[in-house]
């Protein structure tokens, strides 16, 4: 496994202790598809939540919201509908596309950002 793979698990990691903390449970993980993937997909009450991990250093001078372009929030979008059509999830149960952006520097603690509704679908 490569170095970004490995930072990409770690930050998951992070990102779904830190959501279960927050009182949320986890569905799937790394749910992939044709149309691309969707780091964790959790639950808040009736709300399914699909998460997008995104984890920066420190000095990055993107943040986690910039960093997912056009096209990676249409490939949420179509892995999220194929995840509700495979799994005979009503369009009426509530779904929302939320970020955990994660920074950390080499000499420090990482920082969790959670942005609920980050991405409108």
């Amino acid at each position: 496994m490569g170095y970004t793979q490995e930072k990409g698990q770690y930050a998951e990691e992070l990102a779904c202790n830190y959501l279960k903390q927050q009182g949320l449970s986890l569905v799937n993980k790394n749910y992939h598809c044709r149309y691309g993937e969707i780091d964790l997909i959790m639950k808040q009450d009736a709300t399914i939540v699909f998460v997008e991990v995104r984890f920066r250093k420190a000095n990055s001078q993107v943040d986690s919201i910039t960093s997912i372009d056009a096209r990676k929030q249409q490939k949420l979008y179509r892995s999220a509908e194929n995840y509700l059509q495979r799994n005979n999830i009503h369009h009426s149960i509530p779904a929302r596309f939320d970020v955990v952006g994660i920074t950390q520097s080499a000499n420090s603690d990482p920082t969790i950002n959670w942005i609920q509704n980050a991405i409108e679908g």
